[in-house]
């Protein structure tokens, strides 16, 4: 208290600068009204005029920084997703192929690195308008020089690439853990080369770009249809053409269920992904230089997890009705299908409506995990339903909480992105079968891709010819 008295008596600078913090104003914008009334009134109009430039300055700076943490930031940890998506497939693959996934995942990312770089950038943003709205002009993705920065971005432009790249990789993990324990490594890599440098840029430009989905209406916040069911459409069109594991299906149409190698892999791997997933959402805000944005960034981050939580609980309770017992691989793929559906619109709803959007997630993946294998479609880890369906269904419920938007564009949309990528991607996949086919031999699938692909084993004391000392 005796200190504000002397603020009163002596110190009017300095309470002014107090007070301007108080009313929430910037410090350099404090500091320069606490030089202004320092100065004589004679000066204070020259001043002033050379302080509000110096303001607006500061306001643009500050903007910049903030924007560029929230891009670094909310990108690694999307980054930190390409761990969740390693030890999810790790824990729901059979012990022989354990190392084979966690090989296929750490190149996706370094893959999708470069040629997101290389070309990929710019084919999604790179001046879209010039081809209709279609794609972008392909070129190498160049950053601020040292000690640079462009303020009339908004944002530094090598945050923005990490950002954008890190969105990339995870569109090819999806597929890595639909076609696991039978597809061959570089085949698949070759397959993720065009999917990180030319699909998913390509079709990215369309809505992200400024491209024509964009021009129509359409809306996907962070990428329920760009993302997921790009890898989705993708991750089938693998499926289908790759064909089932050996022994999945049997010839009277019976099912034989093939567990994973560890439960505790998979929940460690979708609690990672629960995580990367408020920075896969929350950045996608695009910018943290107001308080309107901060503001925004919390609601998507519980909006986000809300959605999650509506789908585990949808999951348990309807496994228990319909099975009598709550399946676990079933709840961890319905985290992930409530954190699908919310991602095409985490800001809008309300949270009652992110747990309905989220647990309706759910409920699709309950049922159309036996509806595949009806169709004798062999989905390892439950993406398709998860990023596909799930990735559709977030799309098309984007209008009930935004109302500027239409359930015939975003129906357009999905349709759009649907027949692209399932043609283009199954187009691929037959190429690569007939070239270098796609398909390990029985041999190898029997021995399991650690030994046949990989050459090191994840549990080789497992083995059949090896003991622990």
């Amino acid at each position: 208290m005796a200190a504000a008295i002397e603020f009163d008596k002596g110190y009017g600078p300095m309470k002014s600068y107090i007070l301007s913090l108080r009313s929430g104003r910037s410090l350099l914008a404090a500091g320069a009204l606490a030089a202004v009334t320092a100065v004589p009134a004679s000066a204070q109009e020259v001043t002033m005029e050379a302080v509000t430039a110096a303001i607006d300055a500061s306001k643009g700076e500050t903007a910049y920084i903030f924007n560029t943490l929230s891009f670094l930031m909310t990108g690694f940890l999307v980054m930190f997703m390409a761990a969740g998506f390693a030890m999810l497939e790790a824990g729901l693959v059979r012990t022989k192929n354990v190392s084979m996934q966690c090989l296929k995942n750490i190149a996706i990312y370094s893959i999708a690195g470069i040629m997101f770089w290389l070309i990929g950038y710019n084919i999604m943003y790179n001046d879209v308008a010039a081809s209709g709205g279609y794609f972008g002009i392909p070129a190498i993705k160049g950053f601020e020089d040292v000690g640079g920065s462009d303020l009339e971005t908004g944002y530094s432009a090598a945050s923005d690439w990490f950002f954008q790249m890190v969105f990339c990789a995870t569109t090819a993990s999806i597929v890595s853990g639909t076609v696991a324990e039978r597809v061959k490594l570089w085949p698949f890599l070759i397959f993720t080369v065009v999917l990180t440098g030319v699909f998913y840029p390509l079709v990215g430009s369309w809505q992200w770009g400024g491209g024509w989905l964009s021009e129509m209406g359409f809306s996907d916040f962070a990428g329920s249809t760009l993302v997921h069911s790009v890898g989705g459409w993708a991750a089938l069109a693998g499926a289908i053409i790759i064909g089932a594991r050996t022994g999945k299906f049997g010839k009277d149409g019976s099912v034989h269920v093939m567990p994973g190698s560890s439960i505790p892999l998979a929940t460690l791997g979708t609690f990672i992904l629960w995580l990367g997933w408020f920075g896969f959402n929350g950045g996608s805000q695009l910018a943290m230089g107001t308080l309107g944005d901060v503001t925004d960034i919390s609601r998507i981050f519980a909006n986000t997890n809300l959605a999650a939580c509506g789908g585990v609980v949808a999951v348990m309770i309807l496994t228990q009705i319909i099975y009598k017992k709550v399946d676990v691989t079933m709840a961890l793929n319905g985290a992930l299908a409530g954190l699908v559906s919310i991602t095409a619109e985490p800001l809008a709803p309300s949270a009652f409506t992110a747990i309905i959007i989220g647990g309706i997630g759910g409920v699709l993946i309950v049922f159309a995990v036996p509806m595949l294998d009806k169709l004798k479609i062999d989905d390892v880890v439950g993406a398709i339903p998860v990023h596909l369906l799930c990735g559709i269904w977030g799309t098309m419920a984007v209008p009930i909480s935004n109302g500027d938007t239409s359930f015939v564009t975003q129906f357009i949309g999905v349709v759009a992105y649907g027949v692209f990528m399932l043609v283009a991607s199954a187009v691929l996949w037959f190429i690569l079968k007939m070239i270098t086919g796609v398909r390990v031999s029985e041999e190898e699938e029997a021995m399991g891709l650690d030994k046949a692909e990989v050459g090191v084993e994840a549990y080789p004391e497992f083995g059949s010819g090896s003991q622990r000392m």
